[in-house]
């Protein structure tokens, strides 16, 4: 279990540590032991959720949550028909409700979204948010509040993201050349399409929130390490997760070592983003000395110190904001795109009709595909749409907090109780969706009921982005980069897998987001028709 790794790196090789804090951990797995006997009535826990069976005492149901917790929740989920909707597990000493179908979606992002829509804190994620100061991690109130109003206002609007037309389409061509320069070296070349995707999404991030990439210096790998640290500490089921009473015991001396490691990553994004903010302080001052009007500026960090007064930011709330653009922004939109096409080479006829609509619609003898062709590209963002839908990036979506009692669906909700929606699960739901583990795009297109769903949150039993007022505010932000990165992969090239392999792994691993286990690697055949 985890905490005894935890407690192993804290003994170290003193005897006397050892027996002292094997001591502890006993007297406090004793006390928990003893609260989860006596807590509540049977009246209390009679009006709860549902509960599956197989939970045991100090641990729950964790033992039943596997390396794919959204996999087992909804198999846990199904061993009661009563469990459908809503349910109540207890992950290790936190009770947590579970919403497994599109009604219960509703019922927590909807009927009951402002008192299901805090954050629980925890040490680890308040070292990385600085705070917390962040939008995505920081509890429900009206600094949240006010962080989500810039943002959705200054910096991911509709008009901050058609202002980064130009640069994507840049990004997009160097991708697009990059490819063909690997396929002209030599006759099937194999090109490692997660390493170029990735890098795509993070130099289009870094161009929308510091106004230039940094290839040259090497700070993108660097961003891209620091993004897949910060996802590995705060991502999935962790000691203070599972029993924050006993974290946070005896001055929190279990948390010690995974703070540590907190801090010490805070600190190399410390030294990132003062160097960012900092350079665009100067280049801010002297755009004033030199008569500016400071409207010229248009990528994230400009806009922040813009209305820092305004919005009485701290350098830390900057920072906090400026972690959740470069993390958030550059993950989840480098697995959809990983994802789709991974998709489309284990369904060559789905590969087949979307190029054929993207030649088709792409004036010939234009080089690249760009924003205006995108508009009539209907099974293009229908194939978007499913791969959404069969590979949510968070299946989980980030777990909610009650900040208050609510009555739920008839059932009591404890202030303090863990809220999970299990978007993967309802989106997959055979009760919703006909052959509901298929690949196929053109249930979006149909004419039926199923065709208007969308996922911006107004659709409950299609949940990619969350709803209510925790909804990714970055949507349009992402689907412009995805939209023109696979159209422009279509347009130009053929897509062949390596000599020797027959088929795509979708073998998954769970994080904060989810991510296919193997890299992808791909034979690209340039079009002969295509110029480049």
């Amino acid at each position: 279990m985890a905490q005894l790794v935890v407690l192993d790196q804290l003994v170290g090789d003193s005897p006397a540590a050892e027996v002292f804090l094997l001591l502890l951990f006993t007297l406090l797995l004793l006390f928990l032991l003893l609260r989860y006997l006596t807590a509540g009535g049977a009246g209390s826990r009679a009006r709860l959720p549902p509960s599956p069976p197989g939970g045991l005492p100090l641990i729950g149901h964790a033992h039943l949550v596997g390396a794919l917790p959204h996999v087992s929740l909804r198999r846990l989920a199904a061993r009661r028909r009563r469990c459908a909707d809503l349910m109540t597990v207890r992950l290790g000493a936190v009770p947590t409700l579970v919403a497994s179908s599109a009604r219960a979606a509703r019922v927590v992002l909807r009927t009951h979204d402002q008192a299901l829509a805090s954050r629980a804190r925890s040490v680890c994620g308040d070292v990385l948010t600085y705070g917390p100061s962040d939008v995505v991690f920081a509890p429900y109130g009206e600094r949240w509040r006010r962080s989500k109003r810039l943002v959705t206002t200054h910096l991911l609007s509709a008009r901050k993201v058609q202002s980064h037309r130009a640069a994507r389409e840049e990004e997009v061509e160097l991708v697009i050349n990059k490819i063909h320069d690997a396929a002209a070296e030599a006759a099937g070349a194999t090109v490692d399409m997660s390493e170029v995707l990735s890098k795509f999404t993070n130099d289009m991030v870094c161009r929308a929130v510091a106004g230039r990439t940094f290839r040259v210096e090497g700070r993108d790998r660097v961003f891209r390490e620091l993004i897949d640290e910060t996802f590995a500490v705060l991502g999935g089921f962790n000691l203070e997760n599972l029993y924050p009473g006993l974290a946070k015991a005896a001055g929190g001396v279990l948390m010690w070592p995974a703070r540590r490691r907190a801090e010490r990553l805070r600190d190399r994004w410390d030294e990132l983003l003062d160097k960012l903010i900092d350079q665009h302080m100067g280049e801010v001052a002297g755009h004033e000395d030199a008569g500016g009007d400071g409207e010229q500026e248009s990528d994230f960090i400009s806009v922040l110190l813009s209305v820092q007064e305004e919005y009485g930011l701290t350098r830390a709330n900057i920072k906090g904001i400026l972690g959740n653009m470069f993390a958030a922004g550059t993950d989840t939109t480098y697995l959809v795109l990983e994802f789709t096409m991974a998709e489309l080479m284990l369904h060559q006829d789905a590969m087949a009709k979307l190029q054929a609509e993207v030649r088709k619609s792409t004036p010939k003898g234009q080089k690249l595909v760009n924003e205006d062709d995108l508009v009539g590209m209907t099974y293009l963002k229908a194939v978007i749409k499913e791969t959404l839908r069969l590979h949510p990036p968070v299946p989980l979506l980030l777990p909610h907090l009650s900040q208050e009692d609510c009555d739920a669906d008839g059932y009591a909700v404890p202030a303090g109780t863990s809220v999970l929606v299990n978007a993967w699960a309802i989106s997959r739901d055979p009760a919703v969706w006909d052959a509901a583990e298929e690949f196929m795009p053109e249930r979006f297109i149909s004419m039926g009921e199923i065709g208007g769903v969308d996922f911006r949150g107004m659709d409950f039993q299609f949940l990619p982005f969350g709803s209510g007022r925790r909804i990714c505010p970055g949507i349009s932000f992402a689907l412009s980069s995805i939209e023109i990165m696979l159209a422009n992969l279509m347009l130009h090239f053929d897509w062949e897998l390596p000599s020797g392999v027959d088929t795509v792994d979708m073998t998954e691993v769970f994080g904060l987001t989810v991510s296919r286990k193997e890299k992808l690697f791909l034979n690209p055949r340039p079009r002969g028709d295509v110029i480049k």
